[in-house]
């Protein structure tokens, strides 16, 4: 397959600002790597699910495959030949016809709080709009008298009603505010604070599995020491199981020539918190799964039926 005017690299995205930004970074890679001219790579917007439907939380309407199942149809009926995702959206559980053939490098992984300098900073009671089990959750952990509440759009929705008082604070990736140029906005979260989601921060190329191709063409883009990180994190979740209400955190970084795995998982109030660590090498399945296992062996039994989905 070589990209030209006539038969371009068609890349499948969602058509929200930050999933088109994301596209953008990607064609540019491409068209970095293979010199190729601005014809060769084509981007193709779609409207996910989980942009139509803005008035629930995620997880009541079906999990993270919102995000994907549209981009996953265009990839097998050959209307586009790769998506991107974010990592943080792509389900831990796959069917074996997608690969996630590339990542490229990996962002500010911390959550941005917007609203306040600081957790400690936000006045009693505060209201906090999220979307996010972990975060509610870890948020909690901190301050038990502060009330979440779901908040559902895209980036500028989210701060305009924030800017309308409907909350006093919420929280965002810092990945995604930097991409939307909104590198100002909102205070970063220490990830000893607020161990951030597993992948945050990534961008994901997808492709059908067959296409080898294709991945051939993602070859150089790949950024290895984020694919490992990502890579360990998602085994992490395989392993815990569980569903989008499930709140857990996960946090893969090189550390000399070994990845340190982070990981956690809490009670949906923030009255348990079970948190560990472990070193493993890079595509090394059996570490991070065994560290989701110690997890679950010491949490109470309110913890693990979280799990259990």
């Amino acid at each position: 397959m070589t990209p030209s005017a006539t038969y371009p690299l068609r890349i499948g995205t969602r058509s929200s600002p930050l999933a088109m930004a994301q596209a953008e970074m990607t064609k540019a890679a491409l068209l970095a790597a293979h010199g190729w001219d601005e014809a060769a790579v084509l981007l193709v917007p779609m409207l996910a699910s989980g942009d139509k439907i803005q008035d629930r939380p995620l997880a009541e309407i079906g999990g993270k495959a919102l995000w994907t199942k549209e981009l996953e149809r265009a990839l097998i009926e050959r209307e586009v030949d790769i998506a991107v995702h974010s990592m943080k959206d792509v389900e831990t559980i796959r069917p074996d016809v997608f690969r996630i053939a590339a990542m490229l490098p990996r962002a500010d992984t911390r959550d941005r709080l917007i609203g306040a300098e600081s957790i400690a900073a936000l006045p009693k009671g505060a209201r906090v709009g999220t979307s996010s089990p972990r975060r509610a959750a870890q948020l909690k952990a901190l301050r038990t008298d502060i009330v979440t509440a779901t908040i559902r759009g895209n980036v500028a929705t989210r701060l305009a009603r924030l800017a309308n008082g409907e909350f006093d604070a919420t929280l965002l990736a810092a990945a995604g505010l930097n991409r939307l140029g909104q590198s100002d906005v909102g205070h970063p979260i220490a990830k000893s604070e607020m161990l951030p989601a597993a992948s945050q921060g990534a961008i994901g190329i997808d492709c059908l599995s067959e296409r080898f191709e294709v991945a051939e063409l993602l070859t150089p883009i790949n950024h290895q020491p984020t694919f490992d990180c990502v890579m360990a994190e998602r085994v992490f979740l395989a392993a815990l199981g569980g569903t989008c209400r499930s709140p857990v955190a996960a946090q893969a970084e090189w550390s000399g020539d070994a990845l340190l795995l982070k990981g956690e998982i809490l009670r949906e109030d923030g009255s348990e918190r079970q948190q560990g660590e472990t070193t493993c090498a890079p595509g090394d399945g059996k570490a991070p799964a065994e560290l989701a296992r110690k997890l679950l062996a010491t949490a109470s039994p309110e913890l693990q039926a979280l799990f259990e989905g």
